[in-house]
């Protein structure tokens, strides 16, 4: 019996097994947007089906005047998350994320999915977790900022759209946004004192903070993304009301969706409407829209913004997955 040297010995193939966990959950990672869309779907078929039927029956071109402003609305998205990091990005893959993002977005809620597809994207591009994180809170506080600059200035320039008064919150709808701003103030200076942790990403934070406004590039990124965005949603919902027919001016159109999503957090939310929504109506009412074509105009600018590239968004989040991009 002759034996082998030990060095030509068959040796077993130990990784294969070990890689089969590893694909399943990719693949299970994959197809979870599609289910969540297709649960999601069922549940609000009624509001998608009237949605689309109110669509179908508009004018195609102003539909696809919307449609364009929608995907600024993502390029927008995409230059504020490159002014939020000092790190170069590559832009294909950084408007692909966030168009992702999006459908993310729209399954979890308080922009959770679309910051952790974020996130994730730029830990894959090598970004360090501190500095995603803080590039992450740094893009939350600009677009509000952002936002309110701009209402402030369609007010200084046009004071005559000043029509709104039943929309501004008495006293003590008021006293709730002003709690909650208290007690996260409270919160975040006691994560100060006693967090460790929390001190240093605050140190990181405000040293890429101070970085990236020396960079004109980054600057212009940022806070110029930051302010197109609000402007851009509001081209989609003056285009979307145009195919309807609603004679409303841009200015207003504008002007009444910088208020409503300025004020959300005052405007109940009848009928299972969202808080956006439902303050869209009162404000384009306000203005002298029909209720009905006002309420027609904010249906198809959600079908045109969240249901139209729902699918599309998940299959590119599923496509990122499987080529480990997220």
């Amino acid at each position: 019996m002759t034996l082998l040297p030990l060095e030509e010995l068959p040796r077993p193939l130990p990784s294969a097994p070990a890689r089969v966990p590893a694909r399943l959950l990719r693949t299970g990672l994959s197809l979870l947007p599609l289910l969540l869309i297709g649960v999601w779907a069922a549940i609000d078929r009624h509001s998608l089906a009237d949605g689309a039927a109110r669509l179908a029956s508009a004018d195609p071109w102003w539909l696809l005047a919307g449609v364009a402003f929608t995907l600024l609305g993502w390029a927008s998205a995409a230059c504020v998350r490159q002014g939020a990091l000092p790190e170069r990005l590559p832009p294909g893959l950084l408007l692909a994320s966030q168009f992702a993002a999006g459908a993310a977005n729209h399954v979890l809620p308080a922009s959770i999915g679309a910051h952790a597809v974020t996130l994730r994207f730029l830990q894959r591009q090598g970004v360090p977790l501190p500095r995603a994180t803080a590039s992450l809170a740094l893009y939350s506080l600009v677009r509000p900022v952002a936002k309110t600059l701009v209402l402030v200035a369609f007010v200084v320039l046009s004071p005559g759209l000043l029509r709104l008064g039943h929309l501004v919150p008495d006293r003590r709808t008021l006293l709730l946004p002003v709690a909650a701003a208290v007690l996260a103030l409270a919160g975040a200076t006691l994560l100060l004192v006693f967090v460790r942790p929390v001190r240093g990403f605050v140190r990181t934070a405000l040293t890429d903070v101070r970085h990236l406004h020396t960079r004109p590039s980054r600057f212009l990124a940022l806070w110029g993304g930051a302010a197109a965005a609000p402007l851009l949603q509001a081209g989609v919902i003056f285009s979307v009301g145009a195919a309807f027919g609603l004679s409303l001016s841009w200015t207003e159109v504008a002007f009444a969706f910088l208020a409503a999503s300025t004020a959300v957090g005052a405007v109940p939310a009848p009928g299972g409407i969202g808080p956006v929504d439902a303050a869209l109506v009162f404000a384009l009412a306000a203005f002298g829209a029909p209720t009905g074509l006002a309420t027609a105009t904010v249906v198809g600018y959600r079908v045109l913004t969240v249901w139209v590239p729902l699918l599309p968004g998940a299959l590119v989040l599923s496509a990122l997955v499987q080529r480990k991009v997220l």
